[in-house]
Parts: structure tokens; sequence; C-alpha cells
């Protein structure tokens, strides 16, 4: 649980009336209580962070990473690495990649669900990866995959076409259980 702390009822300096209400995405507007607080109650997986200086309460996805890049020929991006820490345990990753060649033009996506288990120091694909691919023919050549390196990260990479600028962006969701 996060809080917002209004200084007296000049709002903290600079005058005026300090904080009255906080509107978020949905739903209504909420005032502070007796003590000039409001609360901000997120759910598992989901993180506040306050930065006073700049007035903003920042709320992120914790199991959640995006990621942008670009090939140029047929050469292998890592486009997303995700250190897998040293406490043993499975992770499952669910990952969303979409490419588009503006030259030709032509587009390529890839949803890949995979998982992978970590003794803490080595990570250990678990069988097989289920890779779906939307591509059209100008980039057949392309491939999406999960591997993991010697360092205990899951990478996950994208491989180019031949004579195209395609550049990639990656949203990808995992779960983690130890």
């Amino acid at each position: 649980m996060s809080q917002i702390y209004i200084r007296g009822s000049g709002g903290g300096g600079g005058g005026g009336t300090g904080i009255l209400t906080i509107t978020g995405d949905v739903g209504g507007a909420v005032g502070a209580d007796v003590s000039n607080n409001i609360n901000l109650i997120t759910g598992e997986g989901l993180t506040t962070s306050g930065a006073p200086i700049s007035n903003t309460v920042t709320i992120t996805l914790d199991n959640h990473l995006a990621a942008t890049g670009q090939t140029i020929g047929a050469v292998t991006l890592n486009l997303v690495t995700l250190p897998l820490g040293i406490v043993p345990g499975t992770y499952t990753i669910d990952c969303s990649i979409a490419g588009f060649d503006a030259t030709t033009p032509a587009g390529i996506g890839y949803t890949i669900v995979g998982a992978v288990r970590t003794t803490g120091a080595a990570a250990t694909l678990l069988n097989s990866q289920a890779v779906d691919s939307f591509e059209e023919a100008a980039t057949g050549t392309c491939t999406g995959t999960l591997v993991v390196d010697g360092a205990n990260n899951l990478i996950i990479q994208v491989l180019g076409a031949a004579g195209q600028t395609i550049n990639w962006k990656a949203s990808v969701t995992y779960i983690f259980v130890s």
C-alpha cells in the first residue's frame, strides 16, 4: 500500500489548497481522509514508487518486460534478457513480438510460450516452447526463440532477414515460483 501525504492545509509549500483528490484511469475521484492521506493499493505483481521532487507516483507491473531493437540483414538479436536470479525456481514466459520492415514493406509477428527452471546458478529450458509465427513471404527467414545462456539468463532472440532492416518490439510477461 502507498499513501499520498499532504503537509498542512497549504499543500506543503507554494501556496494553494493542497491535493484534494486523485482521479485514476477508471472509477471516480478519491479524496483525502481526515489525516490528508490518499492510499494507493496495488495488487499482486504491481509496485508503486513515489518521487516527491517531481510529484509523481509511478505504478509498475513487476512481471513485465518490454524491449525494442533492430536487425539489419540476417543477424541474430538478443531482444530481451531476463536475469533469473539466485533463487531456484521455475518461470513461465508469455512473449509477443512484432517486427516491421518499412522498405519492403513487410511485417512479422510471433507469440512464444515456454518455461525455464533455474537452480539459482544455471538455467534449463523445459521441454519444447510453443512458437506461433505470423509472417509475410518477404520475411520468411525470420525466427523468434527462447534460449538460455551460461550466466543464468533467459534470452528472447530474433533473427532478421537478408536485405531487410527490421524494427522489433517485444512484450513479455512471466510468472515465477520457487
